[in-house]
């Protein structure tokens, strides 16, 4: 048996601490075709998940949480208890799956056997059906979840991918071991204060007080779920003319929906603070497939303010790259490890307090994760698109996560089903907030407003000095 790392055993005590709150992270893929018949499928899948020992083993916590929960062979374990077989109803459109997709995923995962679920989806409109594979987020983080949707699908030869077996961990000798040994008086303590200094403005960000919003609050049991869709090489020619990253540009586009969002539900978004939880992904080259949750975070704060989209963009790029540079997801990262250093009943007793705390610093939950950028197919069946599913708690009634494959760029939006109605018209506006940044990046290549290009500059060499 093996024990759960610290942000793995997290998500447990999150939803045992929460009864409205289901673990679950998924990926919505939509496939070309017809599916193939559920016995085809069964024996299938059966043969793809014996790559993955994790696939068949389930959680178990120790008496009083003396010890941090383990991962135990499920003796019963039986593939055919992990998938579900069902259809869209009339007219057999996206917006009917994705329906279907909220309430599946609001719908916590049995305990008594492996965290992950199958569900394939039939009768979508236009030749197509769906498969929603679903983990919960104590076995996978987004990276390793879309790691495990590719070891599902084919090989370019047509056959199921496989697990490499082969280690990726770094060597080691004794050198290196008696050198860092004789630097640890000097590290340590230069460690520590890096840490204290980079951890304290999170700490900060998290607990104090913010302004009243309808972003955040008290959440239900209920999802909704819909996806926004834009082209991946649009995004980067975005990001190309204004010298930002993908994530800026899809950080922006959420600034402006955020800012539309505000305005329709009638308040002032020049008065509000959106700080968006922002997942950083701490895996080391090589290790997407290894299961289990590696990332830090950070906290930066969406420009709302204004609703010019070049300066929404230039303010997003200058407030990532200061995170960056302030360590804050480094500091993140070493209090995590240090928390594992503890008795886990400690942290399992904090962590259930923690979810309990009336936070109003945070307003959502936003993560990017890289898909892959070559065509998928399962079954010799093309994968159309990928849209991720990432679940609310804590208060953040919206979560987004942001997946790209291929050439396609995918904003999975989650929302509270009772105060969050409108996330189809959030949806909407990160699309248009897409298409006008690619228009002022057209322009910008034509040399039309030059002085959106300096704003842009001004922005990027830093935030406004008042």
């Amino acid at each position: 048996m093996t024990e759960l790392r610290l942000l793995d055993s997290g998500f447990i005590e999150l939803e045992d601490a929460d009864q409205h709150v289901s673990a679950g992270i998924g990926v919505v893929a939509i496939i070309a075709g017809a599916p193939p018949t559920r016995a085809e499928f069964t024996v299938e899948l059966s043969r793809r998940v014996a790559a993955d020992a994790r696939l068949r083993r389930r959680v178990r916590r120790t008496p009083w949480d003396l010890a941090a929960p383990r991962w135990e062979d499920d003796p019963d374990f039986d593939v055919a208890r992990h998938l579900r077989w069902t259809a869209v109803p009339r007219p057999c459109d996206d917006r009917a799956l994705f329906e279907l997709v909220a309430t599946a995923m609001e719908e916590r995962l049995d305990r008594d056997h492996p965290l992950w679920q199958c569900v394939v989806v039939e009768r979508l409109d236009a030749d197509r059906w769906a498969i929603l594979v679903k983990a919960h987020h104590s076995m996978v983080d987004g990276i390793s979840g879309i790691a495990l949707f590719q070891r599902l699908c084919d090989d370019p030869d047509g056959t199921a991918v496989r697990r490499s077996r082969h280690s990726t961990r770094p060597g080691w000798n004794v050198r290196d071991v008696v050198v860092k040994g004789m630097r640890l008086p000097v590290d340590v303590p230069r460690l520590l204060l890096g840490t204290v200094r980079a951890a304290a403005p999170l700490v900060v960000d998290v607990v104090r007080p913010a302004p009243t919003t309808s972003l955040n609050g008290s959440i239900g049991r209920r999802r909704r779920y819909a996806p926004a869709r834009a082209s991946l090489t649009e995004v980067k020619e975005i990001g190309a003319a204004f010298g930002a990253t993908v994530n800026d540009v899809a950080l922006a586009a959420l600034a402006a929906a955020f800012r539309a969002l505000l305005v329709h539900r009638g308040e002032d978004p020049t008065a509000e603070e959106v700080r968006v939880l922002a997942p950083v992904s701490t895996r080391s080259p090589g290790a997407d497939s290894r299961l289990g949750n590696k990332v830090s975070i950070m906290l930066p704060v969406l420009p709302v303010a204004t609703a010019d989209p070049v300066e929404q963009l230039a303010a997003v790029h200058a407030e990532t790259a200061s995170h960056k540079k302030s360590g804050e997801a480094g500091a993140a990262d070493l209090i995590i490890t240090a928390a594992g250093l503890l008795p886990f009943v400690s942290v399992a007793w904090a962590l259930r307090l923690a979810s309990h705390f009336p936070q109003h610093g945070v307003a959502c939950l936003a993560t990017n994760v890289p898909g892959p950028d070559k065509r998928l197919f399962f079954g010799g069946r093309e994968v159309l698109e990928i849209s991720p599913y990432v679940p609310i708690a804590l208060r953040l009634r919206t979560g987004i996560g942001i997946l790209s494959y291929h050439d396609q760029l995918r904003f999975g939006i989650t929302g509270d089903y009772d105060s969050t109605p409108d996330i189809e018209l959030f949806a909407t506006e990160i699309e248009r907030a897409v298409a006008r940044l690619l228009k002022c990046a057209r322009d910008l290549s034509d040399d039309q407003p030059r002085g959106r290009s300096d704003e842009f500059d001004r922005h990027r060499r830093g935030p406004r000095q008042s």
